[in-house]
């Protein structure tokens, strides 16, 4: 009986119950009406808007626009009560925010590449007075949607309070930035986020990074296996280091691999062979970009960061060109030289690039045991003689082994030559945090005095005078449009370098001809080589050029934006023509040809050119080929990250400039709520003798 009073139950409940159809139809129904309570709220946060585009006017008071509120507030709550009375779950959210917002982002991208002049033809014909301002004015806003979207690519992660209070916990005396990250984030300085995240970028990131450089077997892997007293980097013979790779300190051996493919991967560091030898990865066919071994090496403490780098001069040119295109990153660079072989043309260029960089180079002779004492000091004096006179550089060669026996030689090197380039580097580092730092707060101090309407100092004075502050703008918009002119001149040199290995060994033949009609008895290899070269580095010479002139632009155009607007000037700090750094070269590898002076005489000299370019084609033609194509792919890599840095270095500061201006037009429109706040972070910013002066220089 229970049983069937139980069933009786059910069926009578069922039967006075929405089906499931009828359920989803009320659901769908809240939702939609949900939906329109959202646009309710969407109308009365925009008619509040101060956005030059408004849509909707304001007729409602703030007390009128609260009822308004309550009352969406109280239906939604009577909504949910309804669907809970008749068991209708209410759905949990079905889209990330950060994603949505992210992919709304790109229409927005999108919406102002519209406005490019090649998209804007169909309208007209453009002025060509307006296509710089107009690439300027598209790439101006793209670069504010990109620095959004870059920040939320990180997960919110720009987390700059987080990173304050772990430099703090790790014992950094940060309480001056931490007033200015409190200041920036509650008044909406944003412009200011990049400076004080690329602030924490060096306080964060101590390293001294030391590249080791040499021709294949010159003993890198074993030197530094020998420093970090480990052997933990495979050696070999044969071309063994196919990318380069970084040695950090950790607490436990690890080893990280990026691929430009597919995801990074922490792997067992026994892999490392199978990841960076040419014979196990040749060409770097497994696409890794980056590889950083951790180990707990004393010698690696206090941000010393090592690097191996594939050896150069070898037919493994792929290797070659992993190593030409980190070079100019290094704080410090190690040329090691084979005592079993002598200086090359490879080694001296390689140090002729380091210098032209401004990197400090040292010179090793490696393998010091395998001569006498008489014999290693004379070949020591022997490289620094062929430096001087080659390079003009004065540059001391150091003997070093890797054998016991040899062990003082290696610390010798450490304590006279490394210690004090690193003691230096950091003192540097020191200054330049100094600079910035001092800047950045003036920077804010600005904006807030800009946002409360004073003018109590000589350069507000000269601010508050006429300023116009269109010719500002516009002179930072046409600088901005420059980049887009100089990135296609980049596209296309580079892709036409890509091809010019045919001509370029036209060329070669045609100095050999004139070299033999001139009695010369130089190694053929040698002036194809030399030719080869030259004929590169010419039309290379078209991007670095475009480069350098760009850079000078934009800082004359954030120069006169400075002197406009009262700024100091950043000097160094601010000169954008630092960001060029040596551009990669051709990397030809080594080769010999058999090609013999034509009987001219006998043969005329279009033949006689057809014959030794034909004869170089075959014998070298693929090898300069692909060293012609490794080049084009090394100059478009390293111009993409030369326009990046000046695009991002020009923009974190034109940023201040615009919202400065911004700031110029709108002071004395704080609400008067907002004063007494503003007025706190002023005082907290500008004591004369507080620790925030103190604080200028960061402690190690």
């Amino acid at each position: 009986m229970a049983v069937l009073h139980q069933q009786a139950m059910r069926s009578e409940d069922a039967a006075s119950s929405l089906n499931s159809s009828q359920r989803l139809h009320v659901l769908t129904s809240f939702q939609h009406a949900d939906k329109l309570l959202s646009e309710v709220e969407a109308i009365l946060t925009a008619s509040k808007s101060k956005s030059p585009f408004r849509k909707y006017k304001n007729p409602l008071s703030p007390a009128q626009a609260k009822v308004v509120e309550d009352y969406i507030a109280r239906i939604r709550n009577q909504m949910v009560r309804v669907l809970e009375s008749q068991s209708i779950g209410v759905p949990e959210p079905a889209f990330d925010s950060v994603h949505c917002i992210r992919v709304t982002l790109a229409f927005i991208r999108i919406a102002f590449q519209e406005c490019t002049p090649d998209r804007m033809r169909g309208y007209g014909e453009v002025p060509e007075g307006k296509i710089r301002e107009l690439n300027g004015v598209v790439d101006e806003m793209v670069a504010a949607v990109e620095k959004l979207d870059a920040y939320l690519a990180q997960g919110l992660g720009q987390d700059l309070e987080g990173r304050l209070e772990r430099l703090a916990t790790a014992g950094r005396d940060v309480t001056l930035l931490q007033t200015l990250q409190r200041v920036i984030s509650n008044h909406g300085l944003v412009e200011f986020r990049p400076t004080l995240s690329m602030i924490l970028d060096r306080l964060e990131a101590k390293n001294f990074e030391i590249a080791l450089f040499g021709r294949v077997s010159s003993g890198k892997s074993s030197l530094l296996n020998h420093i970090v007293q480990d052997d933990i980097l495979p050696v070999g013979v044969t071309p063994i280091t196919a990318v380069p790779t970084r040695l950090v300190y950790g607490y436990t051996p690890r080893l990280t691999v990026w691929y430009a493919d597919r995801s990074a991967e922490r792997t067992d560091i026994a892999r490392l062979p199978e990841l960076v030898s040419e014979r196990e990865n040749p060409g770097n066919y497994k696409h890794v970009t980056r590889i950083v071994v951790e180990l707990p090496s004393d010698r690696l403490r206090d941000g010393v960061v090592l690097v191996d780098t594939p050896g150069l001069g070898s037919l493994a040119t792929s290797g070659a060109a992993e190593t030409l295109a980190y070079l100019p990153r290094c704080d410090l660079g190690v040329v090691l030289v084979d005592a079993g072989s002598t200086l090359t043309e490879d080694d001296l260029g390689t140090i002729r690039m380091l210098y032209e960089a401004g990197i400090p180079a040292s010179v090793l002779l490696s393998k010091s045991d395998l001569l006498t004492s008489e014999d290693c000091a004379r070949s020591c004096a022997y490289i620094s003689e062929q430096i001087r006179s080659q390079l003009g550089l004065s540059i001391s060669a150091h003997p070093v082994s890797v054998q016991a026996s040899h062990a003082a030689l290696l610390k010798a090197w450490l304590n006279d030559v490394f210690l004090p380039l690193y003691d230096r580097h950091q003192q540097l580092a020191q200054e330049s945090l100094a600079r910035k730092i001092g800047s950045l707060r003036e920077g804010v101090v600005t904006a807030l005095k800009l946002r409360l309407g004073r003018n109590t100092d000589d350069r507000l004075a000269s601010v508050r005078g006429p300023i116009n502050a269109d010719e500002i703008d516009r002179g930072l918009r046409e600088a901005v449009g420059k980049i887009a002119e100089v990135r296609e001149v980049c596209f296309e040199s580079t892709h036409l370098i890509r091809r010019e290995a045919e001509t370029g060994l036209a060329q070669a033949a045609k100095a050999l001809l004139r070299a033999w009609a001139g009695g010369s008895t130089e190694e053929p290899a040698s002036i194809v080589s030399r030719q080869l070269t030259n004929f590169a580095a010419e039309h290379a010479r078209a991007i670095s050029t475009a480069l350098k002139e760009l850079a000078a632009e934009l800082t004359r155009s954030v120069r006169s934006a400075e002197q406009a607007l009262g700024y100091r000037e950043t000097a160094a700090e601010g000169d954008l023509t630092a960001v060029i750094k040596e551009m990669p070269k051709l990397d030809l590898g080594t080769f010999e040809i058999e090609v013999r002076p034509p009987l001219l005489g006998k043969i005329s000299e279009a033949l006689a050119l057809r014959r030794t370019r034909n004869s170089l084609q075959r014998q070298i033609g693929s090898q300069v080929e692909r060293a012609f194509s490794n080049l084009g792919s090394m100059l478009d890599s390293w111009a993409r990250r030369t326009l990046s840095e000046l695009q991002l270095r020009f923009e974190t500061q034109a940023d201040q400039y615009r919202s400065h201006l911004s700031r110029i037009s709108a002071s004395g429109d704080t609400p008067s709520r907002d004063a007494p706040a503003i007025l706190r972070e002023l005082r907290a910013l500008e004591e004369p003798d507080t620790e925030g002066r103190a604080q200028m220089a960061p402690v190690s």
